[in-house]
């Protein structure tokens, strides 16, 4: 039985290695940033981002209801996938991740220019400038574990049962 072809089910073997989660995670600029409303209901704002140093790196305005939710329940979810990059296939992984809140200059200092240098390269410090608002905050989400992932490029084809060659038969 062939993963895609013949079998679309236990697709374990179709996870993101450390290579393509590299890959997935410079050629991206935004995830979904889920987390838990007040009354439990699960949620999710679309987020621009900077990874480094094996975090992720984001900013909104104190007052959101995802900066609420963070600041009560500092567990997340990240989702982040190949739509809108020039990578093949679809690629997606879910990142669990603590998120700390940082209101400290010396956070906002180093991330600004790095942020605006990565989202607005034509014109960074203009955004810089923008980002730079009085009630805005800065999120640090560090990795627990990848809750769920996915590289269709590991099937053949192109991971819907048919793409380039022939189908195999069954056996």
């Amino acid at each position: 039985m062939a993963v895609g072809i013949d079998d679309n089910e236990d697709l374990t073997s179709l996870r993101v290695d450390a290579r393509t989660q590299d890959l997935l995670l410079d050629a991206q600029r935004e995830c979904t940033f889920a987390f838990a409303t007040k009354d439990g209901w699960p949620a999710g704002v679309v987020m621009s981002y900077l990874y480094r140093d094996g975090a992720f790196w984001l900013t909104a305005a104190a007052g959101r209801a995802h900066v609420l939710a963070a600041q009560r329940d500092p567990r997340v979810t990240l989702v982040v996938s190949n739509a809108g990059t020039d990578l093949p296939g679809r690629r997606m992984l879910a990142v669990r991740g603590h998120v700390a809140v940082h209101t400290d200059a010396e956070t906002k200092q180093w991330f600004y220019p790095a942020f605006a240098q990565r989202h607005a390269p034509g014109h960074p410090e203009a955004f810089r400038q923008l980002l730079d608002s009085p009630n805005r905050v800065v999120l640090e989400v560090r990795p627990v574990r990848i809750a769920v992932s996915h590289d269709s490029t590991k099937m053949p084809g192109d991971g819907r049962g048919g793409g380039t060659g022939t189908r195999p038969t069954r056996k």
